[in-house]
Formats: C-alpha cells, sequence, structure tokens
C-alpha cells in the first residue's frame, strides 16, 4: 500500500488545498485525491511540481506499506 502524506505537510505548512493547486498549476481535484488518499494514478509531472512547491523528497510525500501494515 502507498501512503501519501500530502495532508500532513500541508498541515504543518498552513496550506489549503486550492493554494497548492493553484502555486503548482495542477486541477484542485487532483490535489484532493492525493489530500484525501483516494487517488489511483499521479502523474509524475504532478509530483514533481508538489515536491518542488513544499521543499520535499518524494520520500516524504510517499511511503511505501507492505500490507497489513497500515
Amino acid at each position: 500500500m502507498i501512503k501519501c502524506h500530502l495532508s500532513r505537510i500541508m498541515g504543518e505548512k498552513k496550506l489549503r488545498v486550492a493554494d497548492v493547486a493553484r502555486a503548482v498549476g495542477v486541477h484542485r481535484n487532483a490535489i484532493t485525491l492525493l489530500y484525501e488518499e483516494t487517488a489511483s494514478r499521479v502523474e509524475m509531472d504532478t509530483i514533481n511540481k508538489l515536491c518542488a512547491f513544499l521543499d520535499c523528497g518524494i520520500q516524504d510525500l510517499f511511503e511505501y506499506l507492505p500490507e497489513g501494515e497500515n
């Protein structure tokens, strides 16, 4: 299972979904799906833009958890 930490990172930085979407140039729905951990796929360009904007690495944004460890 892939865990997305976008909501935690955004909370720490006091950012709203709309603000992030506008800043990275990605549709708000794409950010919402990641924020709520309901996305089934993510464009590499979106990941790149998020990491650059949030000043984090991909390992900070996503985490792999083997099944049963969630």
